[in-house]
């Protein structure tokens, strides 16, 4: 692979105790990421921008010959305008990324292009950090969307069926509610080019602008679909060239997953499977004839002919009967046991063909009431499959909780919106904690789906049978998720806090970024701070100094107590600080964000660091969040921090994924105060 140096993101983060010493495996690496940018003219400030979002220093260069020698922890940077031989860029050592921004004069060589391993389109608006971030750690490995989504018993993609995806982004929040991943059907699209006829292929240049635009408006990963005449899209099929075209360049700007159909020459299929580097392969096929037999030989060759370049083999067929669906089913069965991998993705079109969109548990395409048309014939939403699930008794009515301050901050009420967007069944119990035993009594019920509790319960609570590894080291548990096993029910106790600051932590920077790095951590006691602790070590900061408080070993490994004002003088400057104390104190860290920030103007650099407030509630003298964004800092407060976990407490007790940006629009101003 091109990829030089990769770093790799951690699975899930895994505890062993050593000497009583709670350690975080599978961190990430402490590598450097060798990029090489190129910018257009007048666009320097890209290169600055991915350097800060890696947490590496810059240097731009005037030739390509000008990068040899060059450190390998710093991003070099180079105006295309420059590249006399541009051949020249496959014989670096260094991960090449062209850079273009869309609000200006249109310089894109797409011959420069095809020879770097990247491509990343961008426009001059604030949430370009994001974007680049989120671009950055797909492309370098250190996120991994397919891994994630196969630990989950089902998955979904929204299939949008704009002509133009800027009709969809209005309501995007709403319309990803309960999908795993957003489906761009590039084939629906429709150039704006006057002369253009509705049926022609979009150019190059309006589709990357249109994922661009996807990719700013959502954390899901995006499937990039060319869907040729015969299988009800407007790509033609005498041209499978055109489809490795397209294909490539989904890659190149950091598509999670590209849609290659099964009738596509072996040797196209072949080359993108042998260029994908972190994207991943759906090989597509689909029958509109009504003739295919899911009993037929045909199927298993099929299925065998999908698996040799795919990730995912997805196999569609229109059926007549509702038999058939009873014949895709035990098709299924024997793919499961007959083979380990890849998954298969099965499904019947047309009314009759519903059945196995509700049983299909990998990718199954849904719709939305606010989407201009269905993608194909019999598509259910994501709120039809889950009724459907209900009234075969494949998704029992369960009692879920939420547990302490729910009502006061609008949690509960924000849970049961999600419950009834979602159709699922469950009721929805407020229960105000009066005494840390009384929750035993909840937990213990047969109809027990699940519990959020706020604020926390202790870790060494004795009616929680089995805690998560983060519960465990971290003290607190803050969800309670019911899993059903072959053996009866499995309650796990679970913390999704650290999920959530972590989360907030990795918006406008690579997870690698802080391997290494110090951190400042304020709080009254260590309870207080612990889940931000666990947080910080699970990214790989160190050292941890603390405040206010003096910290245990058992959260996290290089942890120190920052005693005074001469520490500051000989601590390592820290990337991050984490404010977790009460908001009437919170405008304690104010001199410390100053410090730090006139410490960076002495080396003419622009900070580049993040800070977060947990508190609560109406601050005392100021508002830190502002006070650290004026000084330039990535400032989050407890809105962005409750958020994530909102997110990442529906994931454990439901099993379905509400988008970030749903959380935040739908949730109110109380659930953040």
């Amino acid at each position: 692979m091109a990829l030089g140096s990769q770093i790799a993101r951690p699975g899930p983060v895994a505890m062993t105790k050593a000497n009583g010493v709670m350690k975080i495996e599978e961190i990430i690496h402490n590598e450097a990421s060798r990029l090489l940018v190129l910018f257009d003219r007048g666009q320097e400030d890209i290169v600055r921008v991915v350097a800060e979002v890696l947490g590496q220093k810059h240097v731009v260069v005037e030739s390509l010959e000008g990068a040899a020698g060059q450190p390998d922890n710093a991003v070099l940077g180079l105006d295309n305008r420059l590249i006399s031989q541009p051949e020249e860029i496959r014989k670096k050592s260094r991960t090449a990324i062209n850079t273009h921004c869309i609000d200006v004069q249109d310089l894109r060589d797409e011959h420069l292009t095809s020879l770097c391993d990247y491509e990343y389109l961008y426009t001059q608006k604030q949430f370009v950090r994001r974007d680049v971030a989120r671009f950055l750690s797909f492309v370098l490995g250190q996120i991994k969307p397919h891994d994630d989504l196969r630990r989950k018993a089902r998955t979904t993609l929204l299939s949008t069926t704009f002509p133009d995806i800027r009709a969809a982004l209005p309501n995007l929040d709403i319309l990803s509610v309960g999908a795993d991943s957003v489906e761009l059907r590039v084939d629906l699209l429709q150039d704006p080019t006057p002369d253009s006829p509705i049926t022609s292929v979009p150019s190059i240049k309006y589709v990357g602008e249109q994922v661009m635009l996807l990719r700013q408006r959502t954390e899901l990963p995006i499937i990039f679909t060319t869907r040729c005449t015969k299988e009800n899209g407007r790509f033609p099929m005498d041209d499978p060239m055109l489809f490795y075209t397209y294909l490539r360049k989904a890659m190149q700007w950091g598509c999670e997953y590209i849609d290659v159909e099964l009738w596509l020459p072996e040797e196209i299929r072949k080359k993108l499977a042998s260029e994908k580097r972190s994207s991943r392969i759906i090989s597509a096929w689909h029958d509109f004839s009504g003739r295919f037999k899911w009993s037929s030989a045909e199927a298993q060759q099929l299925f065998k002919d999908g698996a040799v370049y795919g990730d995912i083999v997805k196999m569609i067929a229109l059926v007549n009967t509702t038999e058939e669906n009873y014949e895709l089913e035990y098709f299924r069965s024997i793919i499961q046991t007959t083979y380990a991998h890849p998954p298969l993705s099965g499904l019947n079109m047309g009314p009759v063909g519903q059945l196995s969109r509700t049983l299909n548990k990998v990718f199954t395409p849904i719709t939305h009431p606010l989407l201009p048309m269905i993608a194909a014939p019999g598509q259910l939403s994501a709120a039809e499959i889950n009724s459907m699930l209900h009234s075969m008794g494949q998704m029992p009515k369960l009692d879920m909780y939420a547990i302490g301050n729910v009502r006061h901050n609008g949690q509960a009420m924000f849970f049961e919106k999600c419950l009834n967007e979602l159709s699922l069944p469950h009721q929805l119990l407020s229960i105000e904690r009066t005494s840390p035993g009384s929750i035993e009594r909840f937990i213990s019920r047969p109809n027990f789906g699940g519990a959020h509790i706020n604020p926390p319960l202790a870790a060494s609570a004795p009616y929680l049978p089995k805690l998560s590894n983060a519960a465990t080291a971290i003290g607190q548990v803050d969800t309670v998720a019911a899993h059903t096993t072959p053996s009866g029910k499995l309650l796990i106790g679970d913390n999704a806090t650290w999920k959530g600051i972590r989360a907030t932590l990795t918006r406008e920077f690579v997870p690698s970024a802080y391997a290494g790095q110090a951190a400042l951590v304020l709080a009254s006691q260590e309870a207080q701070a612990a889940a931000a602790i666990f947080a910080l070590g699970s990214l790989g900061i160190g050292p941890i100094y603390t405040i206010g408080f003096k910290p245990k070993d058992s959260v996290a490994a290089n942890i120190h107590q920052f005693r005074g004002v001469e520490d500051m003088k000989k601590v390592q400057e820290p990337l991050v600080i984490i404010s977790a104390l009460p908001s009437e104190k919170s405008f304690v860290v104010t001199p410390l964000l100053k410090h730090y920030s006139n410490s960076a103007k002495k080396q003419s650099q622009r900070p580049g660091k993040v800070f977060v407030d947990l508190s609560n509630g109406i601050r005392g003298k100021g508002d830190s969040v502002a006070t650290a964004d004026s000084l330039g800092w990535a400032a989050y407060g407890i809105a962005d921090v409750n958020a994530w976990t909102t997110v990442e407490t529906l994931r454990l007790l439901v099993g379905q994924n509400v988008p970030f940006d749903f959380v935040r629009l739908a949730a109110g101003r109380s659930l953040y105060s």
